[in-house]
């Protein structure tokens, strides 16, 4: 370049002779006269495209592959090694496999899709489910990711749970909303099975679950086409980022909540970066977006999923791969069960059964010891081999009544022990441990006895008023009634 431009000032502006440069720099004519008409060297261009006799009569074939491939599932499609295998045993393919590769390298270039920008006004939201390895309580397990991102204002909210299913993905709305201040006037999501049960042309059939969320919040949806992701790319792009920027290296946490404060502290503190090519913060762009939203609505959405149950003859309840105990009484009965974030309610008719916390495993069985003391009060001889009552913590008062009762009663005495943890289905395990160290006390052992004594603990004591800080009380008198009074209506009745 420096000797072009070079030949150029000489001819052309100190009028240096064309003979002179021919001789000096040793070029030609034709060279020459490309110099002095063109500013810069035009750079190598072929006459004409170049022949390619070995691959060139197989491009047809390579392209028609890759096209039959996109139909294929994604992990049985060609390699580059495998097209040239089949071009060279299938279709007399004489050439070497480098030729091969790049055609086909140059063909997947040429058939990469281009997108169109989408615009993306305040108020509107998108949702999507991530995957993350994290550490709870010691254990390594796989966390859910519930995200929901504004493109308007780029800002997002993650959430993590056990597990993706339809408490969780309400709860991770609830929980966005909340951060976002407002409700998105419209959501887009893929076709999650959580909220389309079924796919007919281009309508979709809704779940319960789904629409119950959508009822209360009044949100509108859109569902992206089959196998459309790039049409929810801004929080496809999300999901991505938050992994890398917030899980890496894999995080530690004591508990589930732990990490989703974590989670939630890093949203706020996102809210105050600026983004590429958009006016302020992200905190600043979220008002306007909060602007056009919905308000929260003013009771609080509660997330979790109802299923119908049946509790069998161990009075166990199965609800999400687990069994969970409800009271020997409603064995054999239909009931429903409302999964929470928290805890599990079984419910026979309008009254709640039993209530235990959720477990997030498989195949684990959750026992309320209570549950079954009825019918050991009917099958004493099972109390030391009753399953439900093996983890049992109860005091060590508890111990000591049991020996003192089957001391003093011999084989009853372990009924009337019995009787004595039914008091539990009215009482909490300290009053009740507080009034058999009572009853131990005082020698009286039987289950009347400390019954008597748990109501009487319970009783509060009659309160007083005091005329202290109301001096203008003290010169009230009030005149004692007039019993006679009484004599005058006997007398009327007779």
């Amino acid at each position: 370049m420096d000797e072009w431009t070079e030949i150029r000032r000489k001819v052309l502006v100190e009028g240096v002779s064309k003979r002179s440069i021919l001789r000096d720099y040793g070029i030609g004519h034709q060279a020459l006269a490309k110099i002095l008409s063109k500013a810069e060297p035009p750079g190598y261009q072929m006459a004409e495209i170049r022949r390619k006799p070995v691959i060139g009569p197989h491009l047809a074939t390579i392209d028609q592959i890759l096209a039959d491939d996109k139909e294929a599932p994604p992990k049985q499609r060609h390699t580059a090694r495998r097209i040239f295998e089949r071009l060279r045993d299938e279709h007399g393919y004489t050439g070497c496999y480098s030729q091969v590769q790049t055609a086909v390298q140059r063909a997947k270039q040429y058939s990469k899709e281009a997108f169109v920008p989408l615009s993306h006004p305040p108020g509107h939201s998108q949702f999507d489910f991530g995957e993350a390895v994290v550490e709870i309580a010691g254990m390594r397990t796989k966390a859910h990711l519930g995200l929901i991102t504004l493109p308007y204002s780029d800002t997002y909210f993650l959430s993590a749970y056990p597990r993706e299913c339809t408490e969780t993905f309400q709860a991770s709305h609830v929980a966005g909303f909340e951060f976002f201040g407002g409700v998105p006037l419209r959501i887009s999501y893929d076709n999650t099975s959580i909220a389309v049960s079924k796919i007919i042309g281009n309508e979709r059939e809704l779940t319960r679950g789904f629409l119950t969320l959508e009822s209360h919040h009044l949100f509108d949806h859109h569902f992206c086409h089959v196998g459309r992701g790039n049409e929810k790319g801004h929080v496809e792009n999300h999901v991505g980022y938050s992994r890398r920027n917030l899980l890496v290296p894999v995080p530690s946490f004591p508990s589930w909540a732990a990490l989703n404060e974590y989670l939630a502290a890093a949203c706020y503190a996102d809210l105050f970066r600026r983004v590429r090519g958009k006016v302020g913060t992200k905190a600043e762009r979220l008002a306007e977006d909060r602007a056009a939203m919905l308000a929260l609505p003013a009771e609080t959405f509660e997330p979790r999923r109802v299923a119908q149950g049946h509790s069998n003859s161990l009075s166990l309840v199965r609800f999400d791969r687990n069994d969970y105990s409800v009271p020997t009484a409603y064995a054999h009965h239909e009931v429903t069960v409302l999964g929470g974030i928290e805890d599990v309610a079984i419910c026979s008719g309008t009254n709640v059964i039993a209530r235990h916390p959720r477990h997030w495993g498989k195949e684990h069985t959750t026992f309320d010891p209570i549950h079954y003391l009825a019918l050991l009060e009917r099958k004493p001889g099972a109390i030391d081999f009753a399953r439900p009552l093996e983890h049992w913590g109860l005091p060590e008062c508890f111990a000591t009544l049991r020996r003192r009762l089957e001391t003093d009663l011999g084989h009853k005495g372990t009924r009337e022990f019995i009787k004595v943890l039914r008091l539990l289905e009215g009482a909490t395990l300290p009053a009740l441990t507080k009034a058999v160290e009572s009853a131990i006390t005082i020698g009286a052992t039987g289950s009347d006895a400390i019954a008597l004594i748990l109501m009487h603990h319970a009783e509060q004591p009659v309160g007083l008023f005091s005329l202290d800080g109301h001096p203008h009380l003290k010169a009230v008198a009030i005149d004692p009634p007039d019993l006679t009074l009484y004599r005058s209506l006997t007398a009327t009745g007779s």
